[in-house]
């Protein structure tokens, strides 16, 4: 322990301290080692961990402050905070009148012939203003808060021309900046062809690459670029091409690969050394050994397929057992996934997808760090790393995906400050 530092906030009297300590990201059976302490204690200064242990150790050893912050989690769970690594949090318009038409047998296709799909929400974002645009997030946000996530990817790709996307991004920006949750930005000029350009796509795909991508890098808005690689939206060639220039210009990158069949999306996301490829419901064999061998992480987005009411979900054991980095996010998005709410999609991926409590806590944890490119900072609770801290009003942790459907969080702690709960 730091003996020059003093303690501003303590947890004490943890029932299951989850502290994810150790390999970073996990793989295989490494997913189920949690770190866990019981009876344990945090001992935090400032914005960093400064002290991770069996409760009566740290309180003997831990100086406080004066007028130290001391929590008594009463036997409750604590884990790092929750990080959602695949979110399009930036929209106005909802779509439940879609999501209606899907229960009564509707196709994707026949909604978006009707005027529905991504070409919605493109067309009510670009009409949309830039203050109304912040406030609607802000509310996503405060959700994800209240969840117990700390951590969020934020993409753009509801504007499909210069103007809108940059408009997003700047959103992301501002949110970063003035809410507490951390947001990673994501470029996704690439999520679908635009209405104006369905004739000559080429000159689209010119504009991402020659006007896009390099006012995103001089204008420092996005860290990684992210593209929708699927038969009838971006092919293989085109996915190449607009990644490679993506990864020219310095910025990191992710995939939207195989949701919908097998494309070859997760071979060309290893092959390029993208940090995540995600959804993978449709993933080849040589696609998962790919990824295995590329250190790529499986981003699974169970609420989408669950939303979309699909039959099939991506192989999370296959690919756990194949040594794949798995990780587990939200999708929050107004088409195919509106929701703020990692515990539901953990309880998803315990039904359909037959991951162990520990293993989906191990996913939306340190691996989801490693698929923002964040581990070694956040998703683990050790010391010298960020206070992201959630206590959690159960007494063990497989309690989460039984438990579906409620939000058993009891307070969030961003930086080392509560930042939700009492």
């Amino acid at each position: 322990m730091n003996k020059e530092k003093k303690a501003t906030l303590l947890i004490k009297n943890i029932g299951q301290l989850i502290t994810m300590s150790g390999a970073a990201p996990r793989v295989g059976a490494q997913m189920s080692d949690l770190g866990l302490i019981e009876n344990g204690g945090i001992a935090v200064s400032g914005e960093e961990i400064l002290y991770v242990g069996e409760s009566e150790k740290i309180e003997g050893q831990a100086e406080l402050v004066e007028g130290c912050r001391v929590i008594d989690a009463k036997g409750m769970v604590v884990t790092p905070g929750f990080i959602d690594p695949h979110t399009h949090p930036v929209f106005s318009k909802t779509r439940e009148k879609e999501f209606e038409m899907r229960i009564q047998g509707k196709t994707y296709m026949e909604i978006a012939e009707s005027g529905g799909g991504i070409s919605s929400s493109v067309r009510d974002l670009r009409e949309t203003d830039y203050v109304t645009l912040k406030e609607k997030t802000k509310e996503r946000l405060d959700r994800f808060l209240s969840y117990g996530v700390t951590t969020l990817e934020a993409k753009s790709g509801y504007g499909l021309s210069l103007e809108s996307e940059l408009k997003q991004l700047e959103v992301i920006k501002e949110m970063n900046e003035t809410h507490i949750l951390d947001l990673i930005p994501t470029f996704l000029g690439a999520h679908e062809v635009p209405d104006e350009y369905r004739s000559d796509r080429e000159a689209y795909i010119k504009i991402i690459i020659d006007e896009m991508i390099p006012a995103v890098t001089k204008n420092k808005l996005a860290e990684f670029c992210d593209i929708f690689t699927e038969e009838g939206v971006f092919t293989i060639e085109e996915s190449k091409r607009i990644q490679q220039a993506a990864k020219n210009a310095g910025l990191k990158l992710k995939f939207h690969a195989d949701e919908l069949q097998s494309t070859g999306g997760g071979e060309l996301a290893a092959e390029l050394g993208a940090v995540s490829a995600d959804h993978l419901v449709y993933i080849s064999d040589e696609g998962i050994k790919a990824m295995a061998k590329s250190g790529t992480v499986a981003v699974l987005l169970p609420g989408t397929t669950f939303s979309l009411s699909g039959k099939q979900y991506a192989p999370a054991r296959k690919m756990i057992d194949a040594g794949v980095v798995v990780a587990l996010s939200t999708d929050c998005n107004p088409g195919s996934s509106y929701s703020e709410s990692l515990p539901i999609i953990i309880s998803l991926a315990a039904l359909q997808m037959k991951m162990t409590a520990a293993e989906a806590i191990s996913a939306v944890t340190v691996n989801a760090a490693t698929a923002i490119d964040r581990a070694g900072k956040i998703g683990q609770l050790c010391e010298g790393m960020q206070a992201d801290i959630t206590v959690w009003n159960m007494a063990d942790y497989r309690e989460l995906p039984y438990h579906y459907g409620v939000n058993l969080v009891s307070q969030v702690i961003k930086k080392g400050k509560v930042a939700f709960g009492k």
